[in-house]
């Protein structure tokens, strides 16, 4: 019986299904883009002949209530990314800005008229914030006040404005962020709360039958030996390991993908193989993890093969920082030199394919100390830095 990786847990929220925490602010963003446009719609209109081209100053209206159609559509439906509708939201705000020495009068320009667009730029301020967080709405409302600046050049008249924008920037970038992690703190607990009542109901129909029946078997075999004693060894090891899986439950993927490597391998622990984990959550991408675990998971297939069924193995995780390093060790006879080349020379590629080629295709390195009569330690090192690397090209290949 192996034990599984991942798992599916009835009620578990997905990222899916759950409603994004930022949602209403993204409303409420929209509601005050439709209503800046009506505002300055209407005082385009009580003062377009005011204006030196009354033409350009209605197509650059129509312009910005098509582009508040469009990105109201986008920013709803969260298609294209958010993040990228609202940096070319940045962009076209300033473009509508720029048309003000095309469109105003010499007259609008020396009373210091606002800017085509008026309030209603803000909104692009404000999208940055709720899609890039506190960093995007103060970078945002810099460039849109540059603009203000440069179409107006009267920076002591907007001063009041462009604090304003700076200031709505930040609390609405801050607002968002603390949201998305109240939400992800949310989302973990009710995570956690689903697999434990998910746990305690197998634990309960699982310990009346599947452990009882093991037990027995362990019992009965380890009393008549020869093969009835390996069959109760084996039903040992599988009732350990079914115990361990519904006293710490299943590894889960959080909402980013990442999985925790720590929890993983102390699913391969049985009576025979002893695995230290640090205490705390060592994640890395779940893609990751599950290659790392394939490959000790090959190194302790390798012990029961060469070694015994019932021979020892220790797996011991570190985490580095800047990466993980996995020890597999048995004291065993050890490989003789040579021998894992000439298995690869004679075709036999389990651990260059298996172990070796997992470990180089996430960036990292394996390495084998052994001996005849020292037994054999493979010591796997992956950096983060390496992973992320992968990670990106396996995005881009997709």
């Amino acid at each position: 019986m192996s034990a599984p990786t991942t798992a599916s847990v009835p009620g578990m929220p997905s990222a899916v299904d759950m409603q994004r925490p930022v949602e209403p602010l993204w409303r409420g963003m929209l509601v005050y883009r439709t209503l800046t446009l009506i505002s300055v719609a209407a005082v385009l209109v009580w003062r377009l002949q005011e204006f030196a081209s009354p033409p350009g100053a209605v197509a650059v209206l129509v312009a910005m209530a098509g582009w508040t159609l469009l990105t109201g559509i986008w920013y709803i439906t969260g298609r294209p990314e958010r993040r990228l509708v609202a940096l070319a939201d940045v962009l076209v705000t300033v473009a509508v800005m720029a048309t003000t020495p095309l469109v105003q009068s010499p007259q609008q320009l020396a009373a210091d008229a606002p800017v085509m667009g008026s309030i209603w730029t803000s909104g692009a301020v404000l999208a940055c914030a709720l899609a890039f967080g506190v960093r995007g709405g103060a970078l945002s409302a810099v460039v849109v006040s540059a603009a203000l600046v440069a179409f107006q050049a009267r920076m002591e008249t907007e001063l009041g404005d462009i604090q304003l924008m700076i200031l709505a920037g930040l609390t609405i970038g801050y607002a968002a962020t603390i949201l998305r992690r109240s939400g992800e703190r949310l989302r973990e607990a009710i995570t956690a709360e689903a697999a434990m009542a998910e746990r305690d109901r197998l634990a309960r129909e699982v310990h009346d039958g599947v452990l009882q029946v093991l037990g027995y078997v362990k019992r009965r075999g380890t009393e008549v030996g020869g093969v009835a004693g390996e069959l109760g060894r084996l039903a040992g090891e599988q009732e350990f390991t079914l115990r361990t899986l519904l006293t710490t439950g299943p590894v889960m993927t959080d909402a980013h993908g990442r999985r925790d490597l720590a929890a993983a391998l102390r699913m391969l622990s049985t009576s025979r193989i002893s695995v230290s984990t640090p205490a705390t959550k060592v994640e890395l991408p779940a893609r990751v993890v599950d290659e790392l675990v394939g490959v000790v998971g090959a190194a302790l297939a390798n012990v029961a093969l060469h070694v015994g069924p019932a021979a020892p193995a220790w797996v011991l995780l570190e985490d580095l920082g800047h990466g993980v390093e996995i020890s597999v060790r048995d004291e065993g006879p050890g490989i003789p030199p040579g021998r894992l080349e000439a298995a690869a020379s004679e075709g036999r590629l389990g651990v260059a394919k298996s172990m070796r080629g997992r470990v180089l295709d996430l960036g990292g390195t394996i390495s084998c100390d052994t001996a005849p009569g020292r037994g054999t330690d493979w010591v796997i090192r992956v950096p983060r830095a390496g992973v992320a690397r992968n990670e990106r090209t396996v995005v881009q290949r997709r």
